[in-house]
Parts: C-alpha cells; sequence; structure tokens
C-alpha cells in the first residue's frame, strides 16, 4: 500500500506518519503540506521521496494508492472529493465537512466512485471505546446515559504542537463531532432529539468558546456534553457511561469503572494507539474490498445531528 499524507508537518500528520510507521505493508511515498521549506524538511528527515505544497501534485502520481487528509477542516470534503475522483481511496481527519450540505457531497462521491473514503471518528477505535461496544453487542452494558466534558485552553489560534493555525478550529463542528458520532455508534441510535447553547463569540476567532449540548435517542438514552475552550486546567475529552451494569469512565485509550479503578484493556485491540488503530481499519478495508468501520456513510447521521444542533442556537 503506497499512501500520501496531505498536512503531513501539523500536529496530526505527524501522527499518521508515526503510525504508518507500525504498519507492515504500507509505505508513505508522498507527503503534502502548503510550505514547501517545511514539507521538503520534513520529507528529508523521514526518507520519504516525494513532496509537494499542492495536493494536485500528489494525487497525479502512480505511486499514491491512498490518501490521509490532515489538513484544515474546511478544506477536507472538497480534498476528499478530489482524491476519490482521481482514484485514490481516502481517510479524512475529523470533521469530514464542517456543514450537512459538503457532507453529503462527499458521501455522493464515495457511492460514485466505489473506492473507501473513511472519516477519522478515532473514537471508535479507541481501546476504551471498544471496550464497551464489544459489551453492549455481546448484551451485557446497555447505555442508560453519557456525560462527556470537552475541554480546552485555546484563547489564540494554535494548534496541538503550540504553533500558529492558518484556520480557526470549531467546538461543533470538530470536537463535538466526536461525540455526537460515539454517542450514536455506542446505541446504535440515531438522534430524535438534538439542541446546543453556546456563549458569546471569540472577538478576534469567531467562534464561540464555551457550549452545551443535548442529544437523546429514540429509545430514551440521554448525553449531556459539556465542550469550552476556556478550561484553564487538564484538556482533553473525558467520557462517562452511566449503565444498567456499572459506571465507566474513558479517558483516552485508558478505561476506569465509576470507582476510578483502572480496567485491564489487554486484548482488546493490537495497540493501544487510537491514530494507528484507524489507520489499520483504514488499510485493511482497502486491501479486503469491503467498507471500514467509520466510512463517510456511516458517519452522514452524526453530521446531520450537528446540523440540528447548530439550527437550534
Amino acid at each position: 500500500m503506497r499512501v500520501c499524507v496531505a498536512g503531513a508537518y501539523g500536529a496530526f500528520g505527524i501522527k499518521h506518519l508515526d503510525a504508518i510507521a507500525a504498519i507492515e505493508g504500507v509505505t508513505v511515498t508522498s507527503i503534502m503540506g502548503p510550505n514547501l521549506a517545511k514539507i521538503e524538511a520534513l520529507a528529508a528527515a523521514r526518507g520519504i521521496g516525494h513532496w509537494a505544497s499542492a495536493l494536485a501534485e500528489c494525487l497525479a502520481r502512480g505511486d499514491v494508492d491512498a490518501v490521509i487528509l490532515s489538513t484544515p477542516t474546511g478544506l477536507h470534503a472538497e480534498q476528499a472529493i478530489a482524491c476519490l475522483q482521481a482514484g485514490k481511496h481516502v481517510l479524512v481527519e475529523i470533521p469530514m465537512a464542517d456543514n450537512l450540505a459538503d457532507s453529503q457531497a462527499l458521501v455522493a462521491a464515495q457511492k460514485a466512485s466505489g473506492l473507501v473514503a473513511m472519516a477519522g471518528q478515532v473514537r471508535r477505535f479507541n481501546p476504551s471505546h471498544q471496550w464497551i461496544h464489544n459489551k453492549i453487542k455481546a448484551g451485557e452494558l446497555k447505555i442508560q446515559a453519557m456525560d462527556v466534558e470537552t475541554y480546552f485552553f485555546r484563547r489564540s489560534n494554535m494548534n496541538a504542537k503550540g504553533e500558529a493555525r492558518s484556520w480557526t478550529d470549531h467546538l461543533l463542528w470538530h470536537h463535538a463531532c466526536h461525540t455526537v458520532d460515539l454517542f450514536q455508534y455506542q446505541t446504535g441510535e440515531t438522534c430524535e432529539k438534538a439542541f446546543g447553547l453556546q456563549g458569546p463569540l471569540h472577538p478576534e476567532l469567531g467562534i464561540a468558546m464555551d457550549m452545551a449540548i443535548g442529544l437523546k435517542t429514540p429509545s430514551g438514552v440521554i448525553c449531556n456534553l459539556s465542550l469550552s475552550f476556556n478550561n484553564d486546567g487538564p484538556f482533553g475529552t473525558f467520557f462517562r457511561y452511566i449503565c444498567d451494569n456499572g459506571t465507566y469512565l474513558a479517558r483516552y485509550d485508558d478505561l476506569f469503572d465509576g470507582n476510578d479503578q483502572p480496567i485491564d484493556l489487554t486484548g482488546v485491540a493490537v495497540s493501544n494507539n487510537g491514530i494507528e488503530l484507524i489507520d489499520r481499519e483504514f488499510f485493511a478495508a482497502i486491501a479486503e474490498g469491503r467498507e471500514p468501520n467509520a466510512a463517510v456513510g456511516q458517519v452522514l447521521g452524526a453530521m446531520a445531528t450537528l446540523d440540528m444542533i447548530e439550527r437550534s442556537f
């Protein structure tokens, strides 16, 4: 498998390069980033033979079978569609688009191409959430409610590496997208009710810095989601699963019971790295000619729910 990573020198581009290095039979043959000097330096450091500042140059290459897009959110749908039209399988980082119409266009493009198009819904793959999902499938757990906190301290336009961004992140279309998709994936239902409240817009960034979201499935399972870019403290997303048979707290790839005792996740997955696991699923789906978990069509329901929330503001 020969892969291009676009947005390669960004925080998540580097994560994907590191993950691919742990996967046999996959080679990064091309990387792309808008700053030619930075992308050339990364290619030299990683021993990658081709680099470019334009995605079209990478897509024209015969030694690229698939593309991982770790580019700015506003470009995701357009670039993913371009990959499919060029005959390349594509994994697009979360979110696959920042509005419902572009999400629908991407799903239509995937159906027309017959290629693998996958959204970067990494929470489906974190071992902590996989453990819960396996228990649900086995009939050993049923979710009654979820309480989720997504907290960052981001009052300027910086990325996870502490570098200035050329684009603006979004609590709803990026960070809430993780939880909305996971909630619907774990319950096996699409929300019938969803609403949101947002605080004042940042005077320079133009985005809400605080948000509250409520979700409800047709069977009555609810989710409360709190998000903030104003939280000065430990950052990340913390999930509390309140179930009929226990309470569980997921913190990234770790899982604890309701009394904060760790749960052994040995054997749940071949790796504890969620990015590696999502990349493995992408490459396996291509090799096996099947639809991957988190295919763009599977995630469209989450995008529709985000649209419902946005219209409630």
